[in-house]
Parts: structure tokens; sequence; C-alpha cells
């Protein structure tokens, strides 16, 4: 269902790939997919495939081309997992949202201008909040994402819908911090949080020993009416 696409940065000095999965029939809207830490790998690649199911296009651009191109990393085997903290570590966020932004440009000119959300995990569900603040994408989620506490000087710029899934076990977020998220965000009139009690961090992940099955379908029909509303 899906191939790679190339996307010129917005400065136009270089260019990245993306996976792109298109829908049978002219789709609906675009969704990008915000990786997490470990690359665009094949949980990144199944979540595009299942968004063209239900009509969109999708893609998935490869945020850490500029530390190594193409990286695919296996959460659940420790040597990969130390790898991708480590590249999580020497990458640049702010370039990470520029680059997110030139997708949402090539997403919504493949779409033929219509409109285009953003949804991603872990370090993606922090690019994700970033996205919604600084581009115009017109709606986003961030599923169990990580140091948002820090971000929240940036909520006023959030002029389009968002949601957060928040595990409450979250082993990279802590109950302060998931405390400061409800503090600064519930009554945002743009912004919906919702809690998993008991779950950690990756609990819907396409597959993997860290998917939470009851709880995964849970958020992903969340999300799948979320965006039906916002992107219509």
């Amino acid at each position: 269902m899906g191939e790679s696409i190339t996307i010129e940065t917005l400065d136009k000095s270089g260019s990245f790939s993306a996976y792109c999965a298109m829908p049978h029939q002219a789709p609906k809207a675009a969704i990008v997919v915000i990786q997490e830490i470990f690359g665009v790998n094949e949980g990144i690649r199944r979540k595009c495939d299942k968004l063209a199911s239900d009509g969109y296009l999708a893609i998935a651009p490869d945020l850490f081309w500029r530390l190594e191109p193409g990286v695919e990393l296996d959460p659940d085997v420790e040597p990969e997992f130390k790898r991708a903290l480590d590249l999580m570590g020497k990458f640049n966020q702010d370039a990470g949202v520029r680059d997110i932004e030139a997708t949402i440009r090539k997403a919504r000119e493949m779409a033929n201008g219509g409109k285009v959300g953003a949804v991603g995990y872990c370090l993606g569900g922090r690019l994700a909040f970033m996205t919604a603040a600084r581009t115009d994408v017109d709606a986003a989620v961030g599923y169990y994402g990580v140091g948002i506490d820090n971000l929240l000087r940036e909520k006023n710029a959030i002029g389009h819908p968002l949601m957060l899934h928040i595990p409450t076990e979250d082993g990279f977020v802590d109950k302060e911090t998931q405390a400061k998220m409800h503090e600064g965000l519930d009554d945002h009139p743009q912004v919906t949080l919702y809690d998993y009690p008991g779950e950690d961090h990756g609990f819907a992940t396409e597959m993997g020993k860290r998917r939470s099955e009851q709880s995964a379908q849970l958020a992903d029909q969340r999300t799948a009416e979320f965006f039906a509303k916002n992107l219509s």
C-alpha cells in the first residue's frame, strides 16, 4: 500500500524521505504520522497503512535523516533501544518540526488542498504538541508525549484541535509532569486530554511487547473520531 517519496526542506537546502500510504479512493484528508525514537520502522508504517485503509493519505517523514537516514530500530531489543535514546539526544527538535511543516505542505498538495492532521507517538507525541503550536496543521494528536510540561509556554499559539493520550504509569512521564499537563491544558478550548489508568509508555504501538490491546483500541477509536470530526 505504501511507497517512499522525497520531500524538500522548507529552506530548499536538502531533502528527506517519507513513507507514504495512499487510500484506494481519493483521500478524504491527509495525516502526517510522526515517528517514535525508533525511526520510520514497521510499526509506524503499519500506522500509515491503517490510516490509508480508513481513507486518509498518510505520510511518515524520516525525521532522523540528518543523523542516520533510514534508521529502523526495534524497541524490544535492548541495544537498539539504547541506540534510539542516543539518537533522540542528538536530534534537533526545532528542525524536526520544520520538517514536519514541510511534510504538511506536501501532504496538503497531494490531497488537493484538503485538510491535514498529524499524529505522533513518544517523541512524536511531543512533536505533535509543537506542531499544533507552530504550524497550520488542522488537527493533531499526541500519544504519550514526553516533556510537554516544558512546552506549556507555547499553548496559547494552539489554534486548532489537539488531543493528548496520557498513560498514568508512563515510565518517561512522571505523575508530577502529568499533573502539570492537566493544570496547564484542561481549560484550553482547543485541547482534550485522556488518561489511561495503569498503562505505560508505548501502550498503543502496533506491534511488540509494549502494546496493551484494550487501551490501544480505545485510544485509537478516540483518535479516529477526532480526525473524522476535525478533518472533514
